[in-house]
């Protein structure tokens, strides 16, 4: 039987994202038995990144500063936009090392099952940009769930202007994969997404 104080920290590591009941039990037990430098060290760390970290008031992003990085760098390009549903998704666009516009975190999607509609989201901050920054080129990256597909339909709609192009990244195979274990989904929007090769 474990004492409540490991249960506890038990729970509490349950609910972060990607860690199971048998992930959670492992850390606790690891942190408990941890050298008390380590955990202190831990803990300091999670409470500074907590109170540290903000949303970037132009874009959206996670950042100490605002505006961020990303934002502040006049050798990004300002006149191609990249909407993201989340701002951990920035993340991983900046991962590939493909993009070099700036972006704009809607903070989710339209769903009215779950009571989110358009002006839940940072749809009205974007049309502001759009009349303050040179913007030619927004790139939707959403994902392709139903609610993801109704946002981007949704936004291409209403930010369609005269000299703005709005399009949506593709979506093909994953690297490594064959095409047996592609859905038909998949397969479409990879053929759709397809590019003359040189």
């Amino acid at each position: 039987m474990l004492p409540n104080s490991i249960t506890t920290l038990i729970a509490a590591l349950a609910k972060l994202p990607g860690i199971g009941p048998r992930s959670a039990e492992r850390v606790a037990l690891h942190i408990v038995q941890a050298e008390s430098g380590m955990v202190k060290h831990l803990a300091d760390a999670i409470v500074t990144a907590r109170e540290r970290i903000q949303f970037c008031t132009t874009c959206g992003a996670l950042t100490e500063k605002s505006p961020c990085s990303i934002c502040d760098d006049a050798r990004r390009d300002g006149s191609l936009i990249c909407v993201v549903e989340r701002a951990v998704d920035i993340l991983s666009i900046e991962k590939s090392g493909t993009y070099h516009g700036k972006f704009h975190v809607l903070g989710g999607k339209i769903s009215p099952l779950d009571g989110i509609e358009p002006e839940d989201l940072q749809i009205a901050e974007l049309e502001k940009r759009l009349t303050v920054e040179p913007i030619k080129e927004i790139v939707i990256a959403l994902g392709t769930d139903v609610e993801g597909d109704a946002t981007s339909n949704y936004l291409a709609k209403r930010l369609a202007r005269a000299g703005l192009k709005v399009s949506r990244i593709a979506y093909g195979l994953p690297a490594g994969s064959g095409l047996e274990y592609a859905d038909e989904l998949t397969l479409s929007r990879a053929m759709e997404g397809r590019r003359e090769m040189h």
